[in-house]
């Protein structure tokens, strides 16, 4: 096997801009964002629209706490359907077990309804 260095650079900008539309999409300013994970607003601002490259904790906060999957950026050949899968998997993940019920059923109507109207 040849040992070559990787010479990949991962351009932050799209989960900058990801970030951006959830942080406003939930109506906080990034004066409000960088409290909560304790930065500066200009380190928020970086990120969304600099592409600078946070903490990988800082990530972590921002990608869990907008329920933001990482899978379109990093595997961009990924299906459409996967990526889709993966996301609702994501925010299944944050509901208890009330609201997991709730989304059963609804998912349960809506194959019902295209079976019938398949038949």
């Amino acid at each position: 096997m040849k040992i070559e260095r990787d010479e990949r650079k991962f351009d932050f900008h799209d989960i900058g801009l990801a970030i951006k539309k959830a942080r406003e999409r939930e109506g906080l300013t990034q004066e409000q964002l960088a409290f909560i994970i304790d930065r500066d607003p200009r380190t928020v601002m970086y990120h969304e629209n600099d592409g600078q490259h946070p903490s990988l904790n800082v990530f972590y906060q921002l990608m869990t706490m907008f329920d933001l999957s990482v899978d379109q950026f990093f595997h961009p050949d990924m299906g459409a359907d996967d990526a889709c899968k993966k996301r609702i998997n994501v925010l299944l993940n944050s509901m208890d077990e009330k609201e997991l019920h709730l989304v059963e059923n609804l998912i349960r109507a809506v194959k019902d309804a295209r079976e019938t109207e398949g038949a």
